[in-house]
């Protein structure tokens, strides 16, 4: 198997992949990102930003060629499409192995892989995808304002982002399959004192409908089997997030949900491997923090990089040496 080496490899292309990447090129260290798709991660399936500082309004895909082309010039490499299927430490190494004949090396990794919301694969869901269905209040809510919102989910992030999308919508109907919600009792309690909250208790959403963009929802009311058709122009799912953190095959520190612990340096407990972005655990997730979470692990890889350098001999390491 051929080996590739660089001073700092970065695993995954979206926002934190791209700004660390930048950062590593930015400190004159050769800086390879690898990613199985496109660069720009989930900014290519948002269709307009307008909470990125500096930007006002911009399309996702801008936004995202932007980035990209900013950490091209300060000479970070893009390696794509190249699909990843394991990281690991081997000694002075983090290695990415790969599914095709190159395996990756370098003394720092950056995992900027990313999360996945849950779909509920239902009609209607993918088609209007970032035309009335989003899975992410905090980045979308503005655009409902004074509309008829529909939040699909039962936990704590469902009621709490229920409750914070009235700020916007004029009303917000929570849709949850059992008769009580799963969130924490004083989060119910809060979101049941808001007059702009409404619930659809026992109800599972069976189809989203719309021209173009969303305007109904289908919903089943899971004990009398009725079917009902009511008005709505935005949908918001909440019914779980799936970090990318597999590719990390040690036994480090996750938390319940699978998500990466880090230090304050965005170091895991693998010396050497840091993660950045929705693949960390933390409370936000917006293409801001992911941005400063990637810088602060790109300065800590560069910082870890050249003490090693110190200690071993550049030559060692030897960036884009074969073996």
């Amino acid at each position: 198997m051929k080996v590739e080496r660089s001073d700092i490899l970065v695993i995954g292309a979206g926002p934190a992949g791209m700004c660390a990447g930048m950062y590593g090129a930015r400190a004159m260290l050769r800086t390879v990102v690898l990613d199985k798709l496109a660069p720009g991660g989930e900014l290519l399936n948002t269709d307009t930003i307008e909470d990125y500082p500096g930007f006002g309004l911009i399309k996702g895909s801008e936004l995202s060629d932007k980035m990209e082309a900013q950490a091209r010039e300060f000479g970070a490499e893009f390696v794509l499409p190249v699909e990843v299927t394991e990281v690991f430490k081997e000694g002075d190494d983090c290695v990415a192995r790969t599914a095709g004949d190159v395996e990756y090396r370098a003394p720092a990794l950056v995992l900027t892989t990313g999360g996945t919301p849950r779909k509920l694969k239902i009609p209607g869901e993918e088609e209007y995808a970032s035309k009335g269905v989003s899975y992410c209040a905090l980045c979308d809510g503005a655009f409902f304002r004074d509309q008829v919102v529909y939040v699909i989910g039962g936990g704590d992030a469902a009621v709490e982002e229920a409750d914070f999308l009235t700020r916007y919508a004029s009303v917000v109907r929570l849709v949850h399959r059992r008769d009580e919600f799963r969130a924490q009792p004083v989060i119910v309690e809060r979101a049941k004192k808001n007059p702009k909250l409404e619930y659809r208790m026992s109800m599972v959403t069976e189809e989203i409908r719309g021209n173009g963009v969303v305007q109904s929802i289908v919903l089943k009311d899971v004990k009398t089997g009725k079917i009902t058709e009511e008005k709505a122009e935005g949908v918001f799912i909440f019914v779980g997030f799936t970090p990318n953190s597999d590719l990390l095959k040690a036994d480090c520190c996750r938390d319940d949900l699978g998500f990466l612990m880090t230090d304050e340096n965005m170091m895991t407990d693998i010396p050497g491997i840091y993660a950045a972005g929705d693949v960390r655990h933390q409370p936000v997730r917006q293409i801001t923090n992911a941005v400063g979470d990637a810088t602060t692990a790109a300065v800590s890889a560069q910082k870890f990089v050249e003490e090693l350098y110190e200690k071993k001999g550049r030559d060692y390491w030897k960036a884009g040496a074969t073996a």
